[in-house]
């Protein structure tokens, strides 16, 4: 029976597929599905090493880009040395997910920005800004977020900006609450899709789909703030007519990001009808019903026994993927 680690923190809802209520979820569907699965729940460097040195694994999934005792933000790592997939390439262990290089690049919007253009895959203008530093010219609106974070954490109306005055003001914003820089891109107008990565070779899949979101829940513009994330506000459907485009432009992302395993590609049709990758999250949520994933995945491969036997399937799908990579 193969053995599957998962490793959660303080940080797995900010970093990661969920809360430790969905790491039991995940648990409990492993379970299910032949295989057996332990979490450890980690806040230091400390508790990570005595675990990877204690516990009996084949194989490691974890919900954290690096160790951290914040549970609202993810933020900068605080040093190279804390970044899990880093530890676990030195160890030579076996995990779920893309390397240390890629999820480093994840997590850092403007890095996957321009390794993304490099490989021409569409993605909005975008500029980071340092504390301190100039503000470029712009064609507006635009939009300002912060570098390091996912969920929609520090997005909201303010977000978009129409003149230098108010982007300076948002930009600040991002300095003086979350502490890292602030990345400004260009604001796209239109609809919201994803297309999830899952599996790897002949395990592999691309599965779009059309985030909407009830029209009342928005402010001034329709954006997705974090509270509209992960409650069930956001419903997955068929992504239609752009299906094909939105399969291809992630190819390429994935390609060019070296992805692994289960990636998911946000993107928005700009003022030209055009679609725009703004986002690649490396550890996609993961609650039951709730997450754009488990939703995709229905939406996609729906049985007869309902969500929860279709969440188990996408668990096993990625976990089953994983083993066969390492031939395990």
């Amino acid at each position: 029976m193969k053995k599957i680690l998962l490793i959660t923190g303080p940080g797995g809802d900010a970093q990661g597929w969920g809360d430790m209520a969905v790491t039991q979820e995940i648990a409990d569907a492993i379970n299910a599905s032949g295989k057996a699965a332990e979490i450890a729940f980690v806040s230091t460097l400390e508790e990570l090493n005595t675990t990877l040195e204690t516990k009996a694994f084949d194989i490691i999934w974890s919900a954290l880009y690096h160790v951290s005792e914040k549970s609202e933000t993810i933020g900068m790592s605080e040093g190279e040395d804390n970044w899990l997939a880093d530890i676990f390439d030195a160890r030579k262990l076996p995990y779920i997910g893309p390397d240390a290089a890629t999820m480093k690049a994840l997590i850092h919007k403007t890095t996957t920005h321009g390794i993304m253009e490099k490989a021409g895959v569409p993605v909005p203008y975008h500029y980071q800004i340092e504390e301190g530093g100039d503000l470029p010219d712009l064609t507006y609106p635009a939009f300002v977020k912060p570098s390091y974070e996912s969920r929609s954490v520090g997005i909201s109306d303010n977000s978009v900006v129409n003149n230098k005055e108010e982007l300076a003001a948002q930009v600040a914003f991002i300095h003086k609450t979350y502490d890292q820089p602030a990345l400004v891109e260009e604001y796209l107008p239109g609809q919201e899709y994803t297309v999830l990565m899952l599996g790897n070779g002949e395990y592999q899949e691309f599965l779009p789909g059309k985030v909407l979101v009830d029209p009342s829940l928005f402010g001034d513009y329709p954006i997705l703030r974090s509270d509209l994330r992960g409650v069930g506000a956001t419903k997955i459907h068929p992504m239609e007519d752009l299906s094909h485009e939105g399969i291809e432009v992630t190819k390429m992302a994935m390609d060019a990001l070296n992805c692994l395993d289960h990636v998911r590609a946000d993107m928005r049709l700009d003022s030209n009808g055009r679609l725009k990758i703004i986002e690649v999250n490396g550890i996609p949520g993961l609650k039951p019903i709730k997450s754009w994933s488990p939703q995709i995945y229905t939406l996609h491969h729906p049985s007869q026994e309902g969500p929860m036997e279709d969440y188990r399937r996408l668990i096993d799908h990625i976990v089953s993927s994983a083993l066969a990579r390492y031939n395990l």
